[in-house]
């Protein structure tokens, strides 16, 4: 027999002030019941990725915020830098609920046969909203989890897998045959070796330390360059000579990483050139920013001719222009590879109310590689 289900439940929300400040609290709101084609999740867990950290934290100074209220019901305040409401006009004095993705249960589901087909399975959910105790969402977005799955498993179903399939989606789209990934010791970059391996992409790795060059080479990435190597800039072009990579994401931003990649390409193409030319070598080399870590300037020093592009990637544009016949073959991969290519590993998990522990945001704020928060909505502080 189900249990019953309660009529409120707690939801993670984060406010921006017209008074310059962040707001982080736990509030009450009512379970809502899912429409005919919806289905009512119990959500059971939802990583902490850092595309979520714009909406939760709106760029503010973490590291001089206040905590009040109680253990159970903590409420965080934190200041905005000066200017930086004018870049949030949109959300001022408007709560927000919090979270891309996440797992849980089906444990209610509106009259169509496709959410009551649901009813009971364990899914996995990209609906926002995600750091709460219950979610409506539709039945077609539901990921249905193989049997004997855990919501752990799946928390992380959609935004890193997915942004790893699209990178090589993209990279034969535009022509490409091998990547360069950076910031690759993350969980993504872990996901995207194991991609690539399998699919047999020759894939050059960019980390910045010792440590996440052997956890790689653990995995089996055979072209791991250290930025922190004093031999970085010649180890880049021998790798792009291996593998002929044209394309490179960049999880940085800012600093001259980008600018680096675009000139060891050049170097590397020119390594085989059979005549000289001024303008440069005609190949298109392409580097998209897909983060960022550095919230500097993007430094450019051009070397490396005139066939060049450097633009943004995000996941949700390249889902919208990829055609549901391409997302359905995507999230098909992911499901089937779901505990093997795609696994994602955690180093931390928290409650709600542990979200908004001093220990906790100032960990997963700072975006280090290779940690990663799982939020576990109905467990205690």
């Amino acid at each position: 027999m189900t249990a019953p289900l309660p009529d409120t439940a707690l939801e993670l929300r984060s406010l921006v002030t017209s008074q310059g400040a962040l707001e982080l609290s736990l509030q009450d709101v009512a379970v809502p019941t899912p429409g005919a084609d919806e289905v009512l999740v119990r959500v059971e867990a939802a990583p902490i990725n850092p595309s979520d950290l714009g909406l939760l934290v709106a760029g503010a100074d973490m590291t001089t915020a206040k905590v009040a209220g109680t253990p159970e019901r903590p409420v965080v305040t934190a200041p905005l830098g000066a200017g930086a409401l004018k870049g949030l006009s949109a959300r001022v004095d408007e709560s927000l609920p919090v979270g891309n993705e996440g797992a849980g249960t089906v444990v209610a589901a509106g009259s169509s046969p496709a959410a009551q087909a649901l009813l009971g399975r364990t899914v996995g959910v990209a609906g926002g909203a995600m750091y709460s105790q219950y979610r409506v969402v539709s039945a077609a977005s539901c990921l249905v989890l193989p049997e004997g799955t855990s919501a752990r498993d799946g928390a992380s179903s959609f935004v890193n897998p997915m942004t790893a399939l699209g990178m090589v989606e993209t990279m034969r789209r535009e022509g490409h045959s091998a990547l360069v990934h950076t910031a690759a010791a993350s969980n993504l970059g872990q996901m995207l070796v194991k991609l690539c391996a399998k699919d047999g992409v020759p894939l050059v790795n960019v980390v910045r330390k010792a440590e996440q060059e052997d956890l790689l080479r653990g995995l089996g990435a055979t072209h791991v360059c250290n930025t922190s190597s004093p031999s970085f800039a010649t180890d880049l072009v021998e790798a792009l000579k291996a593998t002929s990579a044209t394309l490179a994401f960049d999880a940085t931003g800012g600093g001259t990483l980008a600018s680096d990649i675009l000139n060891a390409m050049e170097e590397a193409i020119n390594a085989t050139a059979a005549e000289y030319s001024r303008y440069g070598s005609a190949v298109h080399k392409q580097v998209y920013v897909y983060g960022g870590l550095d919230t500097g300037p993007t430094v450019l020093t051009r070397n490396f001719g005139m066939a060049w592009g450097l633009g943004g990637w995000l996941l949700t544009p390249f889902l919208q222009t990829a055609g549901a016949a391409t997302i359905g073959r995507l999230r098909a991969r992911v499901g089937e590879e779901l505990t093997t290519t795609f696994a994602s590993t955690y180093t931390r998990e928290v409650s709600l109310a542990g979200m908004l522990a001093p220990e906790a945001f100032t960990a997963y704020v700072k975006r280090a590689t290779g940690e990663k928060f799982l939020v576990t909505p109905h467990s205690t502080p």
